[in-house]
């Protein structure tokens, strides 16, 4: 009965909804709110499972108007608190053990309260200040509830409004399905902070708070407590170009450097802290970028600096963002017009994220498909370059992501090329160590054979001459090669004596490989032919 219940709340909301918007269209009606905020407005009434919907269509500019997701991003899912001594009870189940014997100090009154869980402050026998986050009693259960009649409504409204099924319902509704899932559960959370402490360990600019070893489950994550004053606080204003840059790099860092970024920094989860660096809370939003994508996102990036739009169309290619047959000379004409509005623009107001969301809604629909990654990236970008503009107003976003980007590519390609000599010297050793059980197993196969080709056929003298030559050049290529590899690695060694620096061995080596090189030459040219 409660599901019958719940599931016809979902759907008279859903239909109230598209009737009192079509009235509005249709000019019959002339409401206070807006559509967007009538639209927020509805989610909000329904619960938290629709409050989490709707944060999650708030990333969905390619399919959404300006003002939708404004509404939606203001979505709040602030709730009152649940009972502490409820919240004590989950702890020690979920710990295995009680309270007192947890910590030192522990406050039954929530320091704050969201849909998804709450947080109470606590303090470790050792003397560490620490806060508990605690998951809401029940709330995995109403929310697969919820999600699952969700999908019905959607379903039968989908039925009789076919339009609605250009805005791929079902597929956003199964990605905040699946976010969802992921923020209830806390160790993934802890596994990302410790990812992100140990991205930022010994920074002067950056602090993320630990997790406790040993004191998180999947419902409850305790952290050691950390604070300061918002980013959007007066108070800091003083330091703001410094801190503008610091923030600047440290998302450079995590998009290019280490491919996993926060996806969520607000300036509720912005902080700067007494000793001047920044702190970031709440790993609950998390984004990955592949190698490919980073790749073809430094890429965008210099495109859209140099303004050549063909260079931006194929990184965005690059990046899966167009799917389909696509009509080039139509993307890039309104690619052009985007670069030459911009071109009006004092630099300092250029955006990354706005050129982004212009190229997105190109294809009004038909050929844009937004991976859910670049969807939390643009969301990050996007309130990356609010808190900076925050912080200092006057701050080149664009020359500062630029100058970083190039900095952070060449200690990529440094620590690529030192991979690849490590993967070079580990495979010349692996086949020097194969070499001799290689040709063990062919000289057996010789002994064991025999040469089994005999020809016996008049004017053949000439080619089993020229095959006997080939295999000799070729045997003789090989021992060259061999020696050049072995030679190379003991440069690597420690063996004495030494020649000018150059370890004996490996002189005698090269010089043997050098002399097998002249006569291979020598053979070749005195035919004339390779």
């Amino acid at each position: 009965m409660a599901y019958l219940s719940r599931f016809i709340r979902i759907s008279w909301a859903l239909w109230v909804y598209l009737f009192w918007l079509g009235l509005v269209r249709l000019h019959w009606l002339h409401p206070k709110l807006s559509p967007a905020r009538k639209f927020a407005g509805m989610l909000a009434g329904l619960g938290t499972t629709f409050i989490k919907l709707g944060q999650g269509l708030s990333l969905r500019r390619d399919l959404l108007p300006d003002d939708y997701i404004e509404a939606l991003q203001a979505l709040q899912d602030s709730v009152a608190p649940f009972d502490g001594k409820t919240a004590v009870l989950e702890i020690e189940q979920s710990l295995g053990a009680p309270v007192h014997e947890l910590f030192a100090e522990f406050d039954e009154q929530a320091l704050a309260a969201a849909s998804i869980a709450q947080v109470h402050r606590a303090r470790l026998h050792d003397g560490r200040d620490v806060v508990v986050k605690v998951r809401r009693p029940a709330i995995k259960a109403q929310v697969a509830r919820d999600m699952r009649l969700l999908k019905l409504a959607v379903r039968l409204l989908a039925a009789l409004v076919p339009r609605l099924r250009q805005f791929q319902s079902l597929a956003i509704i199964e990605e905040t399905d699946n976010g969802l899932q992921q923020e209830m559960d806390f160790r993934r959370e802890a596994r990302n902070v410790k990812r992100f402490v140990q991205m930022f360990e010994g920074s002067k600019t950056i602090y993320v708070p630990p997790i406790v070893d040993d004191l998180y489950t999947d419902a409850v994550m305790v952290q050691i407590r950390s604070g300061g004053r918002r980013i959007d606080d007066p108070a800091v204003k003083a330091r703001g170009a410094a801190l503008a840059q610091a923030l600047v790099d440290a998302y450079l860092r995590q998009y290019f450097l280490f491919g996993m970024f926060h996806g969520d920094p607000h300036p509720g989860n912005l902080f700067v802290m007494e000793d001047g660096r920044l702190c970031l809370h709440d790993f609950g939003l998390v984004g990955f970028l592949d190698h490919k994508s980073r790749k073809a996102l430094a890429a965008a990036m210099q495109a859209f600096v140099q303004r050549d739009s063909g260079w931006l169309l194929d990184a965005y290619q690059e990046l899966g963002l167009i799917a389909g047959d696509l009509d080039r000379a139509e993307f890039i004409r309104g690619l052009e017009e985007m670069l030459e509005d911009y071109a009006a623009l004092p630099m300092k107001d250029w955006s990354f994220s706005e050129a982004f969301i212009a190229m997105m809604r190109l294809g009004q629909g038909r050929n844009v498909r937004v991976p859910h990654n670049l969807l939390v990236y643009l969301r990050a970008s996007l309130l990356t370059e609010s808190a900076v503009r925050t912080l200092d107003a006057e701050f080149n976003v664009v020359q500062g992501l630029t100058a970083g980007e190039q900095q952070i590519r060449d200690t990529i390609a440094s620590q690529a090329s030192k991979a690849m000599q490590t993967r070079l010297k580990y495979e010349a050793a692996e086949a020097i160590q194969e070499l001799p059980q290689a040709l063990a197993e062919g000289i057996r196969r010789l002994r064991r054979e025999g040469f089994q080709w005999r020809l016996y056929h008049r004017g053949l003298e000439d080619l089993e001459s020229h095959l006997d030559r080939s295999s000799n050049r070729l045997a003789l290529a090989l021992v060259a090669l061999g020696l050049y590899i072995a030679s190379s690695l003991l440069m690597q060694s420690e063996l004495g004596p030494r020649v000018a620096g150059i370890p004996l061995p490996a002189l005698i080596g090269y010089v043997l490989a050098f002399w097998f090189t002249i006569r291979l030459v020598r053979g070749i040219s005195r035919s004339g032919r390779l």
